[in-house]
């Protein structure tokens, strides 16, 4: 891996380099990661203008879940307390006779832009901007293969919840078993909040599981993910309580799959954005569910849950190959309860099979 770390190193450098800056200060802690594999909470990278320096308050400690910082990289730990990695990042920049230095303006708060200001005033800061988040776009076949494992682990928690008794149990019973059972199949964690919702609950994008129990005729909606080795995915159902579900429902559940499967049908390298989440939008919207429909169809996973690209109405950009993404459209009805499903895919061209499905629990309208 140090040879990827590496590599990723030298073309952000050489995009700093064609803006005008030799040194840059990476302070989001998921580019951080990124750049430098797994450091210390609060750690920031440097790359300077004679050396790359990884800036920690502490020094790594052996957590094999969470792996390693890069072997190739020099670690400076902070001497005392209450030190601020940044500051000190960017002392150590000025001090390798740097002139120029490139922050992360959109992680950076203004206290911490001044505090840097303040401790080295001859050095002038520029906006590096979004440069590591769109190199984190398009994702290796490594990267890749981590969020394949970590939806097989989200499958599989998953598959086990739907075999056990439902009725009668709350909604955050249900969530907190599945997160625990990510973590006993493998997980680091939880890739975020898990939600399931029950009856009037179900559809509603990032519910908060309450002391609502599951009860005959309800649908049921589960979105959950697990982190595998730091990178992220994410699989969402729905299903119906009870022996067969109501026409509504039906109806309804086969609306959503269709805009579903037309949003991953159109992930293909080169199609725009805005256009996949125009294939999967309009099915819905031909329904006569404009109104209240979610702002986006769809965004990418890695390191983060929802990162670049954004799959919305307004997103400007065209999928590349290798990109992992979420499709996850969905109807909620007020007092009634709804319908969603999420996948996570990665886009491949056709001549590679096209979308590879990365979570592949059915989508079928199970009756549990």
């Amino acid at each position: 891996m140090s040879e990827v770390y590496a590599t990723r190193r030298s073309r952000l450098r050489d995009r700093c380099q064609a803006s005008g800056s030799a040194t840059a200060l990476i302070s989001r802690p998921a580019n951080v990661r990124y750049l430098a594999g797994a450091a210390p909470q609060g750690s920031v990278l440097l790359l300077g203008k004679t050396e790359d320096l990884l800036v920690c308050t502490s020094p790594p400690d052996d957590r094999p879940t969470e792996g390693r910082p890069d072997e190739a990289l020099r670690i400076h730990t902070l001497p005392g307390a209450g030190g601020d990695p940044a500051v000190a990042a960017a002392d150590l920049a000025a001090a390798q006779g740097g002139v120029c230095l490139a922050v992360e303006e959109h992680h950076l708060t203004v206290s911490r832009h001044r505090a840097i200001r303040s401790v080295v005033p001859r050095l002038r800061l520029t906006d590096l901007g979004a440069a590591v988040e769109q190199l984190r776009v398009v994702k290796d076949e490594e990267e890749i293969s981590c969020i394949r494992i970590g939806a097989e682990i989200a499958d599989q928690a998953l598959g086990e919840l739907l075999e056990s008794i439902l009725v009668g149990r709350t909604e955050r019973h249900l969530a907190l078993e599945l997160e625990r059972r990510l973590v006993d199949h493998g997980a680091d964690g939880p890739a975020f909040a898990t939600s399931v919702a029950t009856g009037p609950n179900a559809g509603r994008p990032a519910h908060r599981p309450t002391d609502r129990r599951v009860e005959e005729g309800d649908f049921l909606s589960v979105c959950l993910g697990a982190t595998y080795r730091g990178y992220r995915c994410e699989i969402g159902r729905t299903f119906v309580i009870g022996t067969s579900p109501a026409d509504w429902q039906i109806e309804l559940y086969d609306l959503v799959f269709a805009a579903q499967r037309a949003g991953r049908e159109s992930l293909v390298p080169g199609a725009a954005y805005r256009d996949v989440d125009r294939a999967a939008r309009q099915v819905l919207d031909s329904a006569g569910y404009a109104q209240g429909l979610p702002a986006l169809t769809g965004h990418g996973v890695g390191l983060e849950i929802d990162e670049d690209p954004q799959l919305a109405p307004a997103a400007m950009g065209k999928l590349d190959a290798c990109v992992p993404v979420t499709v996850e459209p969905g109807v909620h009805l007020p007092g009634r309860g709804g319908v969603r499903i999420d996948d996570t895919l990665v886009v491949r061209p056709e001549a590679d099979g096209g979308p590879e499905l990365l979570t592949i629990t059915t989508k079928e309208l199970l009756a549990l």
